[in-house]
C-alpha cells in the first residue's frame, strides 16, 4: 500500500510558515515611522493603561502627558516627582520612579499620590529609573545611579542594584546586586522571566523568577544594553538606546528600527488594540503600526 503523503507535507509546510513568520516581518506592511508631538526636553517612560492611552514623562520638565487613543495630547501630573520610568498595575494605579527624591511612587486614577519606597534600610536610594509590575503581584525595579542637578542630597549611598517590592507594598529586598549600571527592565505575560538590561556593561540579561520573589539561572540574553524595555504578544524583545532593537526570544536580533533622535528612551504598546509601539526619544513621541501586539504588563 502506498501512503498518501500530501497531508503531511501540508502540514509540515504549515508548520515551517508559522515559524518563519514568528519574529520575523513585526512591522505592518508598508507602514512608517510617525512623529506624534515634540518640543519636549527629554521623553521617558511610556506606560499604556487599560484603554490603551499612552503615558509617558517629559522628564526635566517635571510632568507627566497623556496621548489618548483619539489622538490627544494632554497633561497629566504636573509637578510629577520628575518622574521617570512609569508602569500600570492591574489596578489601574500609575507606579511611577520618582527621581526628584529617590522614591517610588503609586499614583491612584483620581491622582492621589502613595510615596511607597522611598528608602532602602534606612539609606537613601540612588534613583528608581524603570519598573515591570508582575502579574502575579509585587514588582521589580532598577536603582542606576545618575547624579542629577536637582537633587537635595549628599553623596550616593547605595550600590546600583535591582529591588523587588512584594505584593504587601512593605517587603522590600535585593534580586540583583553584581550589574554595573541596571537599567531597562521588562517580564513576560506568565510571570516566569524577568529580562534586565546593564547600560553600563552593554549587555542585557534574563532571569527565571521564583515563587516569592527571588531571581536565579541568570543567563546572558544579549551584547546590548538598553535604557528602556518591551516585550511582544511572540516573546520579542524591544531594547532602546540608538533606535530600538528587537531581539527574539533565543537573543537573536530581527529587527532594528532607526529612530531620528539622538538617544531613543523607552518603547511600549499602545492603541485601543495594542498594536502600535510608542517610542519616546530626546525631545519627541513616536509611533509605528506593528503587526504584532503589546502585552497586558508593561
Amino acid at each position: 500500500m502506498v501512503m498518501d503523503r500530501r497531508p503531511i507535507l501540508r502540514f509540515l509546510l504549515c508548520l515551517c510558515y508559522t515559524a518563519s513568520m514568528m519574529g520575523a516581518d513585526i512591522i505592518a506592511p508598508g507602514e512608517k515611522l510617525q512623529k506624534l508631538a515634540g518640543d519636549f526636553s527629554f521623553t521617558e517612560g511610556p506606560a499604556c493603561d487599560a484603554q490603551g492611552n499612552v503615558f509617558f514623562t517629559d522628564q526635566p520638565n517635571d510632568r507627566i502627558l497623556k496621548w489618548s487613543t483619539d489622538g490627544a495630547l494632554s497633561t497629566f501630573m504636573h509637578p510629577s516627582g520628575r518622574a521617570n520610568g512609569l508602569t500600570f498595575d492591574n489596578a489601574g494605579n500609575l507606579w511611577a520612579c520618582a527621581d526628584e527624591t529617590n522614591a517610588l511612587w503609586r499614583i491612584a486614577p483620581d491622582r492621589k499620590i502613595t510615596v511607597v519606597v522611598k528608602d532602602y534600610q534606612g539609606k537613601l536610594l540612588n534613583g528608581p529609573n524603570d519598573v515591570w509590575v508582575r502579574p502575579a503581584g509585587g514588582l521589580y525595579f532598577t536603582d542606576p545611579y545618575y547624579k542629577r542637578p536637582y537633587w537635595k542630597r549628599g553623596p550616593k549611598e547605595m550600590d546600583e542594584c535591582v529591588y523587588y517590592l512584594a505584593a504587601d507594598n512593605l517587603s522590600l529586598t535585593r534580586v540583583i546586586d553584581d550589574l554595573k549600571q541596571p537599567n531597562g527592565i521588562i517580564g513576560t505575560t506568565n510571570g516566569q522571566t524577568l529580562y534586565v538590561a546593564d547600560i553600563g556593561a552593554g549587555k542585557t540579561y534574563r532571569y527565571s523568577i521564583q515563587e516569592h520573589g527571588p531571581l536565579r539561572d541568570k543567563t546572558l540574553f544579549c551584547e546590548l544594553g538598553s535604557d528602556g524595555m518591551t516585550i511582544d504578544s511572540e516573546g520579542n524583545v524591544y531594547l532602546t538606546g540608538k533606535g530600538v532593537t528587537v531581539f527574539d526570544a533565543t537573543g537573536k536580533q530581527i529587527e532594528h528600527i532607526d529612530v531620528p533622535e539622538s538617544w531613543t528612551a523607552n518603547v511600549c504598546f499602545g492603541g485601543k488594540d495594542r498594536q502600535t509601539l510608542f517610542i519616546t526619544a530626546s525631545k519627541s513621541l513616536y509611533s509605528l503600526k506593528m503587526r504584532v501586539r503589546g502585552v497586558d504588563s508593561q
